[in-house]
């Protein structure tokens, strides 16, 4: 069994790509959720309802970028086998390191899928992203539906 600091080289390509990762989510959240706010915003021949929707499908999209962005990262630093497997996926395909993504992203964590190795770190700061950028979403559409809801 893989401990986490027995490769300090592999801890630290770890520790870039998840920083990576997480500046490059946050980056796309914020930019996203300021250009749909632009966007509802000067479109005033829409229904003040249907720019709730679209703000909803808006962000559901930012998110699957997100989970995308993660899955990606994580397939990515598989390469280098000293960083760690994922117990259950052998081998690892990309759509595998996405789905991964997905449930460690949004905190659900199916446990089929378990990381080993410096690769835990990943996913660990992964779920604390997803949980921020899903309360981020959640405050940014509270104030789009009070801005437009009762419209």
């Amino acid at each position: 069994m893989m401990t986490l600091y027995q490769d300090w080289q592999a801890n630290t390509v770890v520790v870039c790509a998840t920083t990576l990762a997480v500046s490059l989510a946050v980056l796309v959240h914020y930019e996203g959720l300021a250009l749909i706010s632009n966007w509802l915003a000067k479109r005033r021949e829409l229904h003040s309802r249907r720019k709730v929707l679209y703000s909803i499908f808006s962000v559901l999209a930012l998110h699957v970028t997100e989970i995308w962005i993660f899955g990606i990262t994580l397939w990515l630093t598989l390469g280098y086998p000293e960083t760690g497997l994922i117990k259950g996926a052998d081998p690892l395909h990309l759509l595998d390191a996405v789905y991964f993504s997905a449930v460690t992203f949004n905190t659900l964590g199916f446990g089929d899928l378990v990381p080993v190795g410096p690769i835990r770190f990943i996913a660990g700061t992964m779920s604390l992203t997803g949980f921020v950028l899903i309360t981020w979403s959640a405050s940014f559409t509270y104030l789009e539906m009070e801005r437009y809801w009762r419209k």
